[in-house]
This record gives C-alpha cells, sequence and structure tokens, in this order.
C-alpha cells in the first residue's frame, strides 16, 4: 500500500513538473510570436516604400474586414479617374438602392437626396472621411453600373494585384444582411468581405504607391459634406489618429477604419516621421479584453511607436560594390584573362538599429553566361550584366516582404567594370602552343617525381 503511495505520488509530482515545463515553454513561445503583446486577431507592420514585414501577428488568417473593403473601391475609383473613364466633376443622380442604403441613420452615412444629384468628388470625400456607405455603392454604380458588376471588378483587380486570401461581396465592407435585400446579384444574405492582414496590409500598400494622392483626402479630420446646400453634414473622421481627434499621433494620416460584429473593430493606417512611412493593420482589436472603438488606436500606437523607434532605411552596400574573393571572373579568349566585376547599384533596406551586421552579401554568377570552367567568352563589354548580388538575413526579424517587387530591393545585378577585347588568331594560336607544352612538362614531371 505504501509503495503505490509513493509510486502515485511520484507520478504526480511528475506530470506537473512536465505541466509547468510545457507551460513555460508555450509562455516563452508565445513571448517570442509577438513580442508587442497586441491584442487583436491579427496584426502587421510594413514599411511603406518597399512593403517589408517588421512584425506579424496570425497576418493569414482570413478574418472580416469591415469598411477597410473601401480601400478596394477607392483604388477603383482612382484607376478610373486616372485612366479617364471617370471624372471629379461627373453627376450621379441617385438610385432607389444607394437613396434607401443612406437614409440608414443606424449605418455610417451621409443622407442623400433621393432626386438630387451629386459629384464624384462628394461621394469619394464621404466615402473617404466618413465611410458613408450609399456614397460608396453610388461610387459602385458610377464606375461599373451596379454594385453587382463592381463586385466583379473587385474580385477581378484583386487577382491582378496578386492580392490572396480575400472574398469581396460588396463595396462597402457591411455584411449583406444591412442592404435591404438588395445586395449583389451572386452573393448570400448573409455574406461579408474578408481578407487576412498580409492581404489587407499588401492592398493598403499597392493604393498608397499606385495612388499616394488617397492621403490628401483620407488626412482630412472634419468637413462639412455640401456645406452651401441646404442640408450640411458635419463629417469627423473615423480615423480619430488624426490631427486635432480623440487619438491625435504624430504623422498618422491614413487610411481607413472598419466594424461590423463579425470583423470586430479595425484599422489600416499609414504614417509618415523624418521620412520614415509605416503601414499597419490591426482586426479585431481589443483593449483590456474589450470590444471597443479606441481599442484599434490603442494597438495602432503600439505598433507605429516600435516601427518608428527601431528602424530605418540604411545603405548596406554601395554601388560598385565588391566581394573581395570574389572580384574578378576568369576570361577565354580574350586579350586580358579576368575581368573585374561589381554591383550595379547599391543595395539600401529597412534595418532594426543594432542589426547592421546581420546581414550577408552573396556573388552569383549566371551560369547562362560561363563556360564549363566557369569563365567568361571574349569579347565582353563594359556593363555586361553577368549575374546577380543578394543578401542574406541572419537575424532573428527576417518576416520577408508583402510583395515579390519588394524581395528585389535586396539584390542588384553583377555587371563587368571594364571591356574585354577577343584575342586574335595568333595570340589564341600562341596560348594554344604555350598550354600544350606546359601540359606536357607537367606530364614529365609528374612522371619524373615518381621515379623517386
Amino acid at each position: 500500500m505504501k509503495n503505490r503511495y509513493q509510486k502515485g505520488l511520484i507520478i504526480s509530482l511528475l506530470s506537473m513538473i512536465i505541466l509547468m515545463t510545457f507551460t513555460n515553454t508555450s509562455h516563452r513561445a508565445y513571448a517570442q510570436e509577438d513580442p508587442l503583446n497586441i491584442e487583436a486577431d491579427a496584426a502587421i507592420v510594413v514599411e511603406a516604400s518597399t512593403g517589408k514585414i517588421l512584425y506579424q501577428k496570425n497576418i493569414d488568417t482570413i478574418l472580416g474586414i469591415a469598411s477597410m473593403t473601401k480601400m478596394m473601391t477607392e483604388y477603383l475609383l482612382l484607376e478610373a479617374i486616372d485612366q479617364k473613364k471617370v471624372t471629379w466633376d461627373q453627376e450621379y443622380p441617385v438610385s432607389d438602392y444607394v437613396y434607401k442604403i443612406s437614409q440608414d441613420t443606424g449605418l455610417s452615412n451621409v443622407p442623400l437626396v433621393q432626386d438630387g444629384k451629386y459629384t464624384v468628388k462628394e461621394l469619394y470625400e464621404a466615402m473617404a472621411i466618413y465611410s458613408a456607405n450609399g456614397a460608396t455603392i453610388a461610387l459602385a454604380e458610377v464606375i461599373a453600373g451596379s454594385e453587382t458588376e463592381f463586385v466583379k471588378m473587385m474580385n477581378a483587380k484583386a487577382k491582378e494585384l496578386g492580392l490572396k486570401d480575400y472574398k469581396f461581396v460588396n463595396s462597402t465592407g457591411l455584411n449583406n444582411n444591412s442592404l435591404y435585400d438588395m445586395h449583389p446579384e451572386g452573393t448570400s444574405k448573409s455574406d461579408e468581405n474578408l481578407m487576412s492582414a498580409r492581404t489587407t496590409a499588401t492592398l493598403a500598400y499597392k493604393l498608397f504607391n499606385d495612388f499616394p494622392e488617397i492621403i490628401n483626402t483620407a488626412s482630412i479630420s472634419k468637413k462639412v459634406f455640401r456645406e452651401e446646400g441646404d442640408y450640411p453634414i458635419q463629417m469627423a473622421n473615423w480615423n480619430w489618429m488624426l490631427p486635432g481627434l480623440l487619438y491625435e499621433y504624430e504623422g498618422v494620416d491614413g487610411i481607413k477604419t472598419g466594424f461590423t460584429d463579425l470583423a470586430g473593430y479595425c484599422f489600416t493606417s499609414t504614417a509618415e516621421r523624418d521620412g520614415m512611412r509605416y503601414i499597419t493593420v490591426v482586426m479585431n482589436a481589443k483593449s483590456n479584453g474589450k470590444s471597443i472603438p479606441e481599442a484599434r488606436f490603442i494597438e495602432t500606437e503600439k505598433l507605429l511607436d516600435y516601427a518608428f523607434a527601431n528602424f530605418k532605411i540604411q545603405e548596406l552596400y554601395p554601388e560598385g560594390y565588391q566581394i573581395k574573393k570574389e572580384s574578378t571572373v576568369p576570361v577565354v579568349k580574350g586579350k586580358e584573362k579576368e575581368i573585374e566585376v561589381y554591383t550595379a547599384n547599391p543595395i539600401k533596406t529597412v534595418i532594426k538599429n543594432g542589426e547592421a551586421e546581420q546581414f550577408e552579401p552573396v556573388f552569383n554568377i549566371s551560369e547562362e553566361v560561363l563556360t564549363e570552367d566557369g569563365a567568361l567568352t571574349a569579347p565582353i563589354k563594359k556593363d555586361d550584366v553577368v549575374g546577380t548580388m543578394t543578401v542574406s538575413y541572419e537575424g532573428d526579424n527576417g518576416y520577408g516582404f508583402l510583395t515579390s517587387e519588394g524581395e528585389k530591393t535586396m539584390q542588384t545585378d553583377i555587371i563587368t567594370k571594364t571591356a574585354v577585347e577577343k584575342a586574335n588568331w595568333f595570340v589564341l594560336m600562341t596560348r594554344g602552343i604555350g598550354g600544350f607544352f606546359s601540359d606536357v612538362w607537367t606530364s614529365v614531371s609528374e612522371t619524373v617525381k615518381g621515379w623517386f
């Protein structure tokens, strides 16, 4: 009986030790995964010019995006403006569908007059500043004729932009339940737009870099809709991090908030200081476990503080950089027997403070331009591209880039420093004879050595 008791006690103690070890390990793993302790279902920070990811949490989990959807509507509108398919002063007569949605005060809206006409610019400002849903559907009708056709354009554009993990079912980000049974054809009544944090950040990255003018409107804190009209409407931007608003943060000038019951409180921000610009996304943000509007700004502030305090763009390797032991390549059939090579362009990237030594350059001479013996063949021109230099990262923050274009910022062409003319037949013949006698002498020498 005593032995059984002792065995049971030992087993219990061992179980507790294993459980404590597993728990501690799990906490350590979580801390490593989320060093900022971001209270959101997903979050990401990227540098805006390259799309380099600086922090990530659950960025490939597909979640509701609510009114962050309107970034795609903005993209398609600004593209249509750029292509002169739509003009800012173009007038829109209000459809029954748009009128009905715009009158719903339970949604974010500027009520539109049923027999009124509104310019594209007015509707765009209502959408970008106040997230007005009726105005957004109006723009979809301007661009595509109907929201049904516009949704097709949204999904086609997402594919064209290389987005992954997305589903667009309407132009606004509302749940289709809110559209009074007038939701786009081919979608269900309970459908809602979905994306991952990575995809949302990629859309924001494409939107900002293709149409940087979005900031001109997204950064407006307050504006009156139709100030000179019969029914002026005060529009305060839902982005409370803009100047003069509740959670004002230095440098924030965009882009889009969102909320539905499915998505929770979301926010895609962009901010610029001292030449550094970042894009952040938080999805279903909470504060102390509570789903409240300000949570998305509190968590975004953590992300931006981290980015601005810890990262900078730095030139790792200048134009004309050489790796000492790989600075020359053998040449055959040329007046010279080797040629110097170096990088065509500098490589700049976003570096975390103190991590410059974590990068390593790698020269890759293309096999396509080399002989079987690893030489270039004359004639060779100055600045001929013979390969690429890539940069590998050995640190702990290698999250990669949003796009393949970003990846390319970590490489540059390797080019020839000078030209090498082809040697004439006499020089080549002399080298051939010299090479023949050299081989004979080497063979004789080896044979003689063997005798002794």
